[in-house]
């Protein structure tokens, strides 16, 4: 019971913050499993419907809002839901070796929270420096930006497939240096809209491979769809930078204690 309770909350949790910060989900989230001792193939397949239903909300929000770039949306799937395919086809094929697997994922995750966290923490600096070198080049060269679009996707792709994360920070510090004159809503709202394919489809595969638990995932959900009501109601009242700083070196410890 008290794990369960556990649980629910560490939904309220996370659900809060990324309404707060849009930050976190995913990153957060799979660390969390793995201190509860859920197994790393179950807790990236859980997080990965986990993330695919908390940000469909998201879609229709962002869409109503015009927020989303559905060309850029289009390209970076071009890239991703392949790659996601083949990923999940490569761990098919590997299955009956579980703890390589196990292995390969907690490897993985903890890279892609080092990246995350400096992510997080550049961010701005990354934003204005993509802005000041690459706005007239890549606004010319729109054959070059398709191309390094879904470049970017098949990158995400193996990535959120393999740890669950990645789609939202490492994401949109990526998009930040392709199109540096896109808005920050859209390019927020554009993210979202990708990450919900790509989310579902790693979900789906990694359910087909018996890594989901659904108790697990209700107990997620009842947590996290009020506690992100919540924190996007007080969005803009509590210091930004603050939070981000402190979610980048959570981030940071977690991915250091994965890997090292």
């Amino acid at each position: 019971m008290d794990f369960q309770i556990g649980l629910v909350i560490a939904g309220l949790v996370v659900g809060f913050i990324v309404g707060l910060t849009g930050v976190g989900g995913g990153s957060l989230m799979t660390p969390i499993l793995l201190y509860f001792n859920i197994p790393p193939t179950t807790a990236v397949g859980t997080d990965l419907l986990y993330a695919a239903f908390t940000k469909a909300g998201g879609i229709f929000v962002h869409n109503k809002k015009g927020n989303i770039n559905w060309k850029i949306t289009g390209w970076l799937t071009l890239g991703s839901v392949p790659a996601a395919l083949v990923t999940l086809w490569i761990l098919h094929s590997i299955k009956t070796d579980i703890e390589t697997i196990n292995r390969v994922i907690k490897q993985s995750l903890g890279w892609a929270l080092l990246f995350t966290s400096v992510a997080i923490i550049f961010k701005q600096k990354l934003m204005k420096f993509s802005q000041k070198h690459a706005g007239d080049k890549f606004h010319s060269e729109s054959h070059t930006q398709n191309m390094l679009t879904i470049g970017i996707g098949i990158l995400l792709g193996a990535t959120v497939t393999l740890t669950s994360i990645g789609a939202g920070a490492l994401g949109t510090v990526t998009l930040f240096f392709l199109y540096p004159l896109l808005p920050t809503p859209k390019l927020v709202g554009t993210e979202i809209a990708h990450a919900v394919p790509l989310t579902l489809v790693a979900g789906i595969g990694h359910a087909s491979m018996g890594n989901l638990d659904l108790g697990l995932l209700g107990q997620l959900l009842m947590g996290s769809l009020p506690g992100i009501y919540m924190g996007s109601m007080l969005s803009g009242k509590v210091p930004d930078q603050f939070l981000r700083n402190a979610i980048a070196v959570m981030l940071f410890l977690a991915g250091y204690k994965l890997v090292f």
